[in-house]
């Protein structure tokens, strides 16, 4: 293994998108969506499968805790974290149900939904999306380079030019964190 070509090629995929003004003009709208969904009381919901999940379950703590400084919590939760449900959902219906689901109990016209998944094509996460779009949600795909299917199906598409998943998934947690940032300065000014 090459240390040195992994942390090059991290910086070099980070570089691509520095320098590509649509790809940072969308994380900025999709900030402006979440802030604004949150200032009229809507959540942030948040589904992937494996690191994607990780995922998730990362941005929607520093949704609902903290990020850059002490401030009121925000509405925001990864959608695998009941395993109770997640088991039964799986067992009973299937795998490619979960997340639809509880976007369905869960999910408010308005509210943000989140599906993050490296190839795209996660049916689970499709699902949800589309679930989400049928009610009126405010749909985010974090993909790699293709979208996949999952472009299909979301208003905002943040697709990392890469077809390498930990480089994608990288990425994906500095978007996350970006706009989280941008997130808690809009709603929580100095």
């Amino acid at each position: 293994m090459d240390i040195r070509r992994s942390i090059e090629n991290s910086i070099r995929l980070k570089k691509d998108i520095l320098n590509d003004a649509v790809f940072l003009n969308t994380i900025d709208k999709t900030a402006e969506e979440i802030a604004s969904s949150l200032k009229k009381g809507g959540k942030v919901l948040l589904c992937g499968n494996g690191g994607s999940a990780a995922d998730a379950q990362h941005l929607a703590a520093e949704l609902s805790g903290r990020f850059y400084y002490d401030r009121d919590p925000l509405p925001a939760e990864a959608l695998h974290v009941n395993t109770s449900y997640l088991t039964a959902v799986a067992n009973d219906y299937s795998f490619d149900e979960v997340y639809s689901r509880m976007v369905k109990a869960s999910g408010r016209k308005g509210d943000i939904l989140i599906g993050i998944s490296t190839s795209g094509n996660s049916k689970n996460v499709i699902n949800a999306l589309k679930a989400g779009s049928s009610i009126g949600m405010i749909t985010i795909g974090f993909t790699g380079a293709s979208g996949g299917k999952i472009k299909e199906v979301c208003k905002y598409l943040l697709n990392v030019p890469s077809d390498d998943t930990p480089r994608i998934q990288e990425v994906h947690i500095m978007i996350g964190h970006i706009i989280c940032e941008i997130v808690e300065s809009k709603l929580f000014p100095r």
